[in-house]
């Protein structure tokens, strides 16, 4: 299939979740790199999650996955931008992480402290949001609190055990495409480039780490790899293996029960970062506005 013709069927992705309740949106051009806001009723809105949407880097959009980052906001208590990077392979490597950069930069001008946000994102989203932290790190900027990542496609060289272990019951992902992706996205840069592959990158100084991955994906090796990487590095590492579930589960957010399960981990590890309680954030300001 055609690269257009890809980007056309997964963008229909977003119907894979339920719209969730009591969330309004705000469309905002952060320094030139456009984002949906989601805000969900009552949650702080001094703080915020910078959001990163899967799609192996040349895929999908911010409307895509505004929804899943929606029930992550409302889980969390906080609101969420979902980031609209560039893709590749128009736009390939370091496109998508600078412009998370330009979004932490935006953010600290709006007068949301780095301390106060944290990066999240799905599959090529989680790589992202790993990523763009160790770029701001290596830059000497101020760090976001935390990162999630949900099924991060971070083995660019797609050498995980699990690509052949688990390629009969992951539907959405594969080597063959994990191995197209990295080609649209690094063009001749090299599947160990640090800030493209994780796994060679040094991870000391990043924020604490939540991991989700599915029992059943082909990407749970990476993952593992990841975790006992950073673990190693000194990072509080948090690890969570669905039983049963394929890649990046969480777009069933609100439709199915392991999806909303993993998000709403995520939502009490958070909380619990940012010492975060029922309506707390009321009377903040919003980004945006």
């Amino acid at each position: 299939m055609e690269l257009d013709d890809t980007r056309l069927l997964l963008e229909q992705l977003h119907m894979l979740a339920a719209e969730p309740t009591d969330v309004t949106y705000e469309e905002v051009d952060a320094d030139g790199v456009p984002a949906i806001i989601a805000k969900p009723l009552d949650a702080a809105a001094d703080r915020l999650i910078v959001y990163a949407h899967g799609g192996g880097m040349a895929l999908n959009s911010a409307s895509s996955h505004r929804k899943l980052a929606a029930h992550l906001a409302k889980a969390a208590g906080m609101h969420a931008a979902v980031v609209d990077y560039r893709l590749a392979p128009e736009n390939p490597f370091p496109a998508q992480i600078e412009d998370l950069v330009t979004v932490h930069r935006w953010l600290r001008r709006q007068g949301i402290a780095p301390e106060h946000t944290a990066t999240a994102g799905d599959s090529a989203g989680g790589n992202l949001a790993i990523t763009s932290v160790l770029k701001l790190r290596d830059l000497g900027e101020p760090l976001p609190a935390a990162i999630v990542a949900f099924s991060p496609w971070i083995d660019m060289q797609s050498l995980g055990d699990t690509f052949v272990s688990n390629a009969d019951s992951d539907a959405l992902m594969s080597r063959e495409v994990s191995e197209r992706m990295a080609g649209l996205y690094l063009g001749e840069v090299p599947r160990t480039e640090p800030l493209a592959n994780p796994l060679y990158a040094d991870l000391s100084g990043l924020p604490p780490v939540f991991v989700t991955a599915g029992e059943a994906e082909v990407l749970l090796d990476g993952a593992v790899r990841f975790v006992e990487r950073a673990r190693a590095a000194g990072v509080d590492t948090t690890f969570e293996c669905a039983p049963g579930q394929e890649h990046a589960h969480e777009l069933m957010a609100g439709k199915s029960k392991e999806a909303d399960a993993s998000l709403a981990h995520a939502g009490r590890w958070m909380r619990s970062l940012f010492v975060l309680h029922g309506n707390a954030g009321k009377t903040a300001r919003v980004v945006g506005q």
